[in-house]
């Protein structure tokens, strides 16, 4: 989940082999902790394009490298991945006593496999039921609380068992080989991030195909030979370390990066002179939710960190909570403790920093952020005023003297260019679909509207460009719009020609009358295109069209349809399907869902999604339900808080629909999400067994009483409330996953006679400090125990397993082995629970 932008729960979309990790680079002030976005090939042939997710641009003169999804630029897509790890295995001992008792049963059961799967032996895990919490009066036992601590032995055994439990049946996948070998195909094609200008140099990342991360590249001009600034695949010889938030100075003299190792949000921040190609002494340890942001001077730059946790911590598979951020500036060559300590709140020890440079060099803003919702306090400080500069404040205890424009959570302010005193912002302020606004520094309680809110689309980015122009990204019905407009009066000058699909990026600054965007769909890999705004009349050239071997786009057909939701609602949904679909109810159906923290989903390329479709007949949804950005705040706000079960209605909604046209029925449709979208398909799954052949819920929120205890989980609280609260804990416990596992078979519940819980696999990984594993591995214990192990005359034989990876994290930073092996894994499950035969 999310800053809070970047600290919010990420939109993965998984299984998604191009990655998208989208952004504008625009001249929006990024959310408090948000740090550069990996470039789409950093994260290229991630699952899902999540993600997950964020936007504007990345802060400053930032390469963006990998950030959550901000809510106003619907352009991060997250991979999200779960894992396949390798562990020592201990015996599992216990066999699940779950058969039917009658061959009626078997076959009306919903989701039951074609042929009944052998009795598995769920491994024991022990119940403390004496654990118990009073909530506001109300009892709830959580007898699995001492899986919470990662580092026991218990917790240990209990995940080498699920490990070998998981291999076990992941080795009936007959087809599984067959899709890996496909899916590497695919994936094997190059992958290139939009060149980005910086002083007289072009910067941009490349993957040639199965790279494990993708390379940073450096050249002189578009023409000239590119040499290889840094390559992150010799920073280790798995390819588990990756750059996550990365910067460029402002004449692109320095260049600065965070390195994540093993997926974990924690980074070391490095810096190299673009020359020497070789990193400097300086390293700047635990650093988490920052962006990189270097004056104009070169004498350093900003970024925001916490406190070091205990001693003996492997950094990433912590759970303690993430408190007192803080922003502070770093001279080159000196030593981490010698920073500046720039701006810290011990009075809410929750809120995030972030902080970026105005184009200028003149100013340096600072957002202050308390939770995941687009809002944001803005403060700012004129560099050019300090007397002894920065270098006034070393060795000091006095903070940098801030002055605060906006100082209430009411809105959100992102910053896109200023003269002087007066700023441009993008804002939702009275405008839940976002507007471009001014004001004047010297007169700050007067802002006067450049361009008001659109009737129906959602505002996602604006760049300044060409010095008096913006280019602005608008989402119409979950598809891309690309304007021009002049910066001082907001009229439109022209629009800008673009299929049916989703801009991953635009790259320009101020003073370039050069630009390039990225775009994708569902059947478009990706193309880079390069406008030059000097022209008389400017048209976007293809600079590179990237090409995937073996992928015949004619034969896919998308659409897009609208589905009436619980309460009446139009939910929008696409489908993708190969050409000449007979429409009998045959088909296996994957159906993916996010809905949360104002993140947007669009369309994008998935490879090994397509390689599903192709080879097993499959058709692929995404449903863009309620909480989610797809049409701005008050989308967002109708999916969270006391009406999160919209969400899950709008989720079921479009599965219902997906059986009633006739794509598919219960036991062959799937249900696939990741972070919060983890948490839409165990929800989902508790309220609709029936509905489900199989459920993929990657790294989810599992329990909602208490993930605000753990690292930044407190940031959600603004999407989901919190058990703390009683009029929260009354909508939480009514939903959270880990408290609503029932089997339906009892009671006849509404009629479910026979039905058993769809096949499900929960997918988690060591190093994940976003959404700790401690999620998944309750919920799986949980699962095991009520549907198999409790009742002996339980009617559960659908598998129930979970996969959990090492090395590896949220999602970021995957290498492409994992990301394929994890895919495989997770496809080639559900094409044996929904009985998909192998199509050439």
């Amino acid at each position: 989940m999310m800053t809070p932008q970047f600290a919010r729960l990420g939109c993965h979309a998984t299984n998604t082999s191009s990655v998208l990790s989208f952004f504008t680079e625009t001249p929006s002030l990024p959310r408090a902790a948000t740090a550069s976005l990996l470039p789409t090939t950093l994260l290229a042939l991630a699952f899902g394009a999540t993600q997950r997710s964020p936007p504007l641009r990345a802060p400053g003169n930032s390469i963006s490298f990998w950030s959550e999804p901000r809510p106003h630029t619907a352009f991060h897509f997250y991979l999200h991945l779960a894992p396949v790890g390798i562990l020592r295995i201990s015996q599992s001992r216990r066999r699940c006593q779950s058969t039917f008792r009658d061959a009626h049963q078997r076959v009306i059961t919903m989701g039951s496999l074609a042929e009944e799967p052998q009795s598995l032996h769920y491994p024991h895990a022990r119940r403390d039921e004496s654990v118990l919490d009073i909530y506001h009066g109300t009892p709830v036992r959580d007898p699995y609380r001492w899986l919470e601590d990662p580092e026991s032995e218990e917790t240990k055994e209990f995940v080498e068992k699920q490990v070998k439990l998981t291999a076990s049946v992941l080795e009936k996948c007959r087809t599984k080989e067959k899709l890996k070998e496909r899916i590497t195909t695919l994936y094997d094609y190059p992958k290139f991030d939009c060149p980005r200008k910086r002083g007289d140099k072009y910067f941009y990342t490349h993957n040639t195909g199965l790279q494990p991360q993708s390379v940073l590249y450096v050249q002189d001009n578009l023409d000239a030979e590119a040499e290889v600034l840094l390559d992150p695949n010799t920073l280790s010889e798995d390819g588990t370390v990756s750059l996550s938030a990365s910067s460029l100075s402002e004449d692109g003299t320095y260049f600065a990066c965070g390195i994540s190792a093993s997926g974990s949000d924690w980074v070391n921040i490095k810096y190299m002179r673009v020359a020497d190609k070789t990193f400097a002494s300086d390293t700047l340890d635990w650093v988490k939710f920052s962006s990189i942001e270097w004056t104009h001077d070169n004498k350093g730059f900003f970024y925001s960190r916490y406190p070091a946790p205990k001693e003996g911590v492997d950094a990433g598979t912590e759970t303690e909570i993430n408190l007192y951020h803080q922003l502070y500036y770093h001279f080159l060559g000196t030593d981490q403790s010698q920073d500046v300590l720039c701006w810290r709140d011990n009075e809410n020890a929750k809120w995030l920093f972030g902080a970026e440079v105005t184009d200028d060099g003149k100013y340096l803003l600072l957002t202050i952020e308390e939770g995941c919702d687009p809002v944001n306090r803005l403060y700012y400080c004129d560099l050019s005023s300090l007397a002894a500069g920065l270098e006034g404040f070393r060795g000091t205890e006095s903070l940098l003297p801030f002055v605060k424009l906006v100082d209430n959570f009411d809105a959100q302010y992102s910053y896109v260019a200023n003269d002087g005193g007066v700023f441009t912002f993008i804002t939702n302020k009275d405008a839940p679909r976002y507007k471009v606004t001014r004001v004047n520094l010297e007169n700050p309680t007067v802002w006067n509207d450049v361009i008001p809110e659109a009737q129906s689309d959602v505002l996602s980015s604006a760049t300044c460009v060409n010095e008096q122009q913006l280019i602005v990204c608008y989402l119409s019905d979950v598809k891309h719009v690309l304007q021009m407009r002049d910066l001082l009066t907001g009229d439109l000058l022209y629009q800008l020609p673009l299929e049916i699909g989703s801009v991953t990026k635009v790259s320009g600054r101020r003073q370039d009358k050069e630009i390039f965007f990225g775009f994708t769909s569902f059947l478009n890999p990706g193309t880079v295109y390069r406008c030059n705004l000097a022209a008389v009349e400017p048209v976007p050239e293809v600079f590179r069209e990237t090409v995937v071997k073996g992928f015949d786009r004619d034969a896919f057909e998308t659409k897009q349809v609208f589905v009436s939701s619980k309460d009446g609602t139009k939910v929008p949904m696409f489908i993708v399907f190969k050409k000449g679909m007979v429409l009998n109810g045959e088909q296996p159906t994957l159906l993916y869902g996010y809905g949360g923290f104002n993140i947007s989903l669009t369309p994008y390329f998935s490879a090994s999604r397509l390689a599903l479709v192709r080879h097993h007949g499959a058709v692929f949804a995404m449903a863009n339900i309620r909480g989610g950005g797809e049409y701005g705040e008050e989308w967002h706000k109708a999916g969270s808080l006391t009406k999160k079960q919209n969400c899950f209605d709008d989720f079921i909604a479009c599965a219902e629909y997906l059986v009633s046209e006739g794509y598919t029925q219960p036991r062959k449709l799937c249900i696939e999400g990741g972070s919060n979208g983890g948490l839409l398909v165990a929800a989902c799954v508790n309220q609709k067994p029936e509905l489900f052949g199989c459920a993929l819920a990657h790294v989810g929120v599992m329990d909602m009483l208490r993930f605000h205890k753990f690292t930044i989980g407190h940031a959600w609280t603004s999407d989901y409330g919190c058990s703390d609260n009683a009029e929260d804990f009354n909508w939480l416990i009514k939903y959270s996953p880990l408290h609503n596992v029932k089997r339906p078979w009892e009671g006849a519940q509404n009629g479910r006679r026979g039905v058993q819980y769809p096949a499900i696999m929960l997918l988690t990984a060591d190093h994940d400090d976003r959404v700790v594993p401690l999620h998944s591995l309750k919920l799986l214990a949980t699962l095991q125990y009520e549907l198999c192990q409790k009742d002996p005359q339980s009617l559960q034989t659908n598998y129930i397993i979970g996969r959990i990876d090492t090395k590896a994290g949220h999602g970021a930073g995957r290498p492409t082995q994992k990301i394929i092996e994890q895919t495989c894994d997770a496809f080639s499950f559900f094409a044996m629970v929904a009985d998909a035969p192998w199509i050439e």
